[in-house]
Protein backbone atom coordinates (compact mmCIF):
# COMPACT_ATOMS: atom_id res chain seq x y z
CA UNK A 1 0.00 0.00 0.00
CA UNK A 2 2.73 2.70 1.01
CA UNK A 3 4.55 1.61 -2.25
CA UNK A 4 1.68 2.29 -4.40
CA UNK A 5 1.30 5.61 -3.01
CA UNK A 6 4.47 6.68 -3.17
CA UNK A 7 4.08 5.62 -6.29
CA UNK A 8 1.58 7.30 -7.62
CA UNK A 9 3.02 10.43 -5.73
CA UNK A 10 6.02 10.13 -7.81
CA UNK A 11 3.98 9.79 -11.14
CA UNK A 12 1.99 13.16 -10.28
CA UNK A 13 4.98 15.04 -9.11
CA UNK A 14 6.94 13.84 -12.67
CA UNK A 15 3.87 15.25 -14.75
CA UNK A 16 3.54 18.35 -12.52
CA UNK A 17 6.87 19.11 -13.61
CA UNK A 18 6.94 17.82 -17.10
CA UNK A 19 3.70 20.12 -17.66
CA UNK A 20 5.41 23.41 -16.59
CA UNK A 21 8.98 22.45 -17.93
CA UNK A 22 6.92 22.22 -21.06
CA UNK A 23 4.93 25.12 -20.89
CA UNK A 24 5.72 28.43 -23.35
CA UNK A 25 7.80 31.40 -21.96
CA UNK A 26 6.22 34.83 -21.78
CA UNK A 27 9.47 35.99 -20.66
CA UNK A 28 11.36 34.60 -23.12
CA UNK A 29 9.68 36.03 -25.49
CA UNK A 30 9.64 39.63 -23.94
CA UNK A 31 13.38 39.17 -23.82
CA UNK A 32 13.58 38.12 -27.88
CA UNK A 33 11.33 41.66 -28.39
CA UNK A 34 13.51 43.92 -26.35
CA UNK A 35 16.63 43.04 -27.78
CA UNK A 36 15.48 43.36 -31.18
CA UNK A 37 13.75 46.63 -30.13
CA UNK A 38 17.46 48.21 -29.23
CA UNK A 39 19.04 47.71 -32.17
CA UNK A 40 16.09 49.89 -34.22
CA UNK A 41 15.60 53.53 -33.86
CA UNK A 42 13.11 54.75 -30.99
CA UNK A 43 9.88 56.53 -32.76
CA UNK A 44 9.54 58.28 -29.30
CA UNK A 45 11.42 61.61 -29.05
CA UNK A 46 13.18 62.24 -25.73
CA UNK A 47 9.79 64.70 -24.84
CA UNK A 48 7.05 61.65 -25.86
CA UNK A 49 9.65 59.62 -23.65
CA UNK A 50 9.22 61.80 -20.69
CA UNK A 51 5.22 62.19 -21.01
CA UNK A 52 5.14 58.45 -21.54
CA UNK A 53 7.47 58.34 -18.01
CA UNK A 54 5.09 60.24 -16.09
CA UNK A 55 1.54 58.60 -17.71
CA UNK A 56 3.06 55.35 -16.23
CA UNK A 57 3.99 57.23 -13.04
CA UNK A 58 0.85 58.31 -12.32
CA UNK A 59 -0.99 55.30 -13.59
CA UNK A 60 1.15 53.30 -10.88
CA UNK A 61 -0.31 55.67 -8.17
CA UNK A 62 -3.69 55.94 -9.00
CA UNK A 63 -3.90 52.45 -9.23
CA UNK A 64 -1.37 50.75 -6.91
CA UNK A 65 -3.22 47.30 -6.70
CA UNK A 66 -5.42 47.08 -9.27
CA UNK A 67 -7.58 43.83 -10.13
CA UNK A 68 -9.59 41.90 -7.89
CA UNK A 69 -8.04 39.62 -5.72
CA UNK A 70 -7.74 35.82 -5.15
CA UNK A 71 -11.01 34.25 -3.45
CA UNK A 72 -12.85 36.89 -4.56
CA UNK A 73 -15.74 36.14 -6.24
CA UNK A 74 -15.51 37.10 -10.45
CA UNK A 75 -17.89 39.45 -11.44
CA UNK A 76 -20.50 37.82 -14.00
CA UNK A 77 -20.68 39.65 -17.11
CA UNK A 78 -22.19 39.42 -20.64
CA UNK A 79 -20.32 40.59 -23.58
CA UNK A 80 -20.46 40.09 -27.35
CA UNK A 81 -17.54 38.30 -29.39
CA UNK A 82 -15.73 39.55 -33.02
CA UNK A 83 -18.85 37.80 -34.68
CA UNK A 84 -21.14 39.40 -32.79
CA UNK A 85 -22.98 36.70 -30.52
CA UNK A 86 -23.06 37.03 -26.79
CA UNK A 87 -21.15 35.07 -23.86
CA UNK A 88 -21.41 35.25 -19.99
CA UNK A 89 -18.93 34.18 -17.69
CA UNK A 90 -21.91 32.39 -15.93
CA UNK A 91 -22.87 30.17 -18.95
CA UNK A 92 -18.81 29.70 -19.40
CA UNK A 93 -18.04 28.47 -16.39
CA UNK A 94 -20.65 25.67 -16.15
CA UNK A 95 -17.67 24.15 -18.90
CA UNK A 96 -15.27 24.33 -16.66
CA UNK A 97 -12.55 26.73 -15.13
CA UNK A 98 -12.37 29.96 -17.47
CA UNK A 99 -8.56 31.83 -17.89
CA UNK A 100 -9.83 35.49 -18.07
CA UNK A 101 -7.21 37.71 -19.76
CA UNK A 102 -8.02 41.58 -20.53
CA UNK A 103 -5.23 42.96 -23.14
CA UNK A 104 -5.30 46.67 -24.70
CA UNK A 105 -5.82 45.66 -28.00
CA UNK A 106 -4.43 44.38 -31.49
CA UNK A 107 -2.11 47.46 -31.54
CA UNK A 108 -0.08 46.91 -28.83
CA UNK A 109 2.82 44.24 -29.74
CA UNK A 110 3.05 42.61 -25.90
CA UNK A 111 -0.42 41.87 -26.16
CA UNK A 112 0.08 40.08 -29.04
CA UNK A 113 3.03 38.29 -27.73
CA UNK A 114 1.16 37.27 -24.52
CA UNK A 115 -1.95 35.94 -26.76
CA UNK A 116 0.40 34.13 -28.70
CA UNK A 117 1.75 32.23 -25.74
CA UNK A 118 -1.54 31.47 -24.48
CA UNK A 119 -2.26 30.30 -27.76
CA UNK A 120 0.58 28.22 -27.76
CA UNK A 121 -0.58 26.58 -24.04
CA UNK A 122 -4.34 26.05 -24.99
CA UNK A 123 -3.72 22.01 -25.08
CA UNK A 124 -2.11 22.17 -21.78
CA UNK A 125 -5.13 24.13 -20.84
CA UNK A 126 -7.68 22.37 -21.96
CA UNK A 127 -5.85 19.15 -20.21
CA UNK A 128 -7.78 20.22 -17.21
CA UNK A 129 -11.27 21.53 -18.69
CA UNK A 130 -9.98 25.11 -19.24
CA UNK A 131 -10.64 27.52 -21.99
CA UNK A 132 -9.50 31.37 -22.37
CA UNK A 133 -11.70 33.94 -22.84
CA UNK A 134 -9.60 37.26 -23.86
CA UNK A 135 -11.68 40.75 -23.37
CA UNK A 136 -10.11 43.88 -24.67
CA UNK A 137 -12.03 47.49 -25.19
CA UNK A 138 -11.44 47.53 -29.09
CA UNK A 139 -14.51 47.09 -30.80
CA UNK A 140 -15.71 43.97 -32.82
CA UNK A 141 -14.43 44.58 -36.32
CA UNK A 142 -11.33 45.13 -35.09
CA UNK A 143 -11.26 41.82 -32.92
CA UNK A 144 -12.53 40.08 -35.88
CA UNK A 145 -9.46 41.37 -38.47
CA UNK A 146 -7.16 40.05 -35.11
CA UNK A 147 -8.48 36.63 -35.38
CA UNK A 148 -8.43 36.67 -38.91
CA UNK A 149 -4.65 37.66 -39.03
CA UNK A 150 -3.72 35.21 -35.68
CA UNK A 151 -5.67 32.32 -36.09
CA UNK A 152 -7.07 32.73 -32.57
CA UNK A 153 -9.14 30.16 -31.74
CA UNK A 154 -10.55 31.28 -28.39
CA UNK A 155 -13.51 34.06 -27.31
CA UNK A 156 -12.47 37.68 -28.23
CA UNK A 157 -14.88 39.79 -26.11
CA UNK A 158 -15.60 43.64 -26.58
CA UNK A 159 -16.07 45.74 -23.82
CA UNK A 160 -17.69 48.70 -24.92
CA UNK A 161 -19.30 50.30 -22.50
CA UNK A 162 -15.91 49.57 -20.23
CA UNK A 163 -17.98 48.10 -17.08
CA UNK A 164 -16.44 44.53 -16.87
CA UNK A 165 -13.20 46.58 -16.96
CA UNK A 166 -14.37 49.05 -14.29
CA UNK A 167 -15.95 45.47 -12.45
CA UNK A 168 -11.97 43.96 -12.21
CA UNK A 169 -10.76 47.50 -11.35
CA UNK A 170 -8.77 47.45 -13.77
CA UNK A 171 -10.36 50.76 -16.62
CA UNK A 172 -8.38 53.99 -16.85
CA UNK A 173 -8.39 56.71 -19.14
CA UNK A 174 -5.32 57.83 -21.18
CA UNK A 175 -4.25 61.98 -20.53
CA UNK A 176 -4.81 63.78 -23.35
CA UNK A 177 -1.09 64.62 -23.62
CA UNK A 178 -0.34 60.30 -23.74
CA UNK A 179 -2.90 60.30 -26.51
CA UNK A 180 -0.97 63.16 -28.61
CA UNK A 181 2.42 61.19 -28.20
CA UNK A 182 0.14 58.04 -29.65
CA UNK A 183 -1.31 60.00 -32.43
CA UNK A 184 2.11 61.35 -33.42
CA UNK A 185 3.67 57.92 -33.91
CA UNK A 186 -0.07 56.45 -35.75
CA UNK A 187 -1.06 55.37 -33.18
CA UNK A 188 -5.19 56.16 -32.73
CA UNK A 189 -6.83 54.58 -29.83
CA UNK A 190 -9.98 55.81 -30.78
CA UNK A 191 -9.78 53.86 -34.21
CA UNK A 192 -9.74 50.59 -32.30
CA UNK A 193 -12.31 51.46 -29.59
CA UNK A 194 -14.14 54.01 -30.74
CA UNK A 195 -14.84 57.50 -31.08
CA UNK A 196 -14.11 59.49 -27.65
CA UNK A 197 -12.81 55.90 -26.60
CA UNK A 198 -9.56 56.56 -25.13
CA UNK A 199 -9.73 53.88 -22.51
CA UNK A 200 -7.31 51.13 -21.66
CA UNK A 201 -7.28 48.28 -19.40
CA UNK A 202 -4.22 47.59 -17.04
CA UNK A 203 -3.63 44.02 -18.69
CA UNK A 204 -4.74 41.32 -16.23
CA UNK A 205 -5.34 37.41 -16.15
CA UNK A 206 -7.55 35.08 -13.77
CA UNK A 207 -7.74 31.80 -13.06
CA UNK A 208 -11.47 31.59 -12.27
CA UNK A 209 -12.95 28.30 -10.74
CA UNK A 210 -16.52 26.50 -11.59
CA UNK A 211 -17.68 28.51 -8.66
CA UNK A 212 -16.67 31.56 -10.01
CA UNK A 213 -13.35 32.21 -7.14
CA UNK A 214 -10.70 33.93 -8.55
CA UNK A 215 -7.69 30.98 -7.95
CA UNK A 216 -4.84 33.02 -9.35
CA UNK A 217 -4.40 36.71 -10.94
CA UNK A 218 -1.76 38.93 -11.97
CA UNK A 219 -2.35 42.37 -12.84
CA UNK A 220 0.18 45.59 -13.07
CA UNK A 221 0.06 48.58 -13.83
CA UNK A 222 3.91 47.74 -16.11
CA UNK A 223 2.29 46.87 -19.43
CA UNK A 224 5.12 44.39 -20.46
CA UNK A 225 4.43 42.32 -17.52
CA UNK A 226 2.24 39.07 -17.79
CA UNK A 227 1.01 35.97 -16.43
CA UNK A 228 3.38 33.03 -17.29
CA UNK A 229 1.37 29.83 -19.12
CA UNK A 230 2.98 28.36 -16.03
CA UNK A 231 1.24 30.24 -13.76
CA UNK A 232 -1.85 29.44 -15.06
CA UNK A 233 -0.97 26.11 -15.21
CA UNK A 234 -0.15 25.40 -11.18
CA UNK A 235 -3.49 27.25 -10.49
CA UNK A 236 -5.21 24.91 -12.60
CA UNK A 237 -3.88 21.56 -11.09
CA UNK A 238 -4.52 22.61 -7.73
CA UNK A 239 -8.04 23.33 -9.22
CA UNK A 240 -8.46 19.96 -10.36
CA UNK A 241 -6.74 18.68 -7.36
CA UNK A 242 -9.51 20.22 -4.97
CA UNK A 243 -12.25 18.79 -6.72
Amino acid sequence: MQYSLLFLSFMLLHTTVHALESAPSYQASLHKFMEKSKASKSPFSEKDRAIMKKSDESLASSLPDPGIKVGEKAPDFTLKNAFGEEISLKEELKKGPVILVFYRGAWCPFCNMHLHVLQESLPQFKKYGAQLITITPQTPDKSAEQIGKDGYPFEVLSDLDSQVMKDYRLYFELPDDLVAVYKHVGLDIEAFNGKGRNVLPVPGSFVIDKNGVVRAMQARTDYKLRMEPETIIEALMQISADN
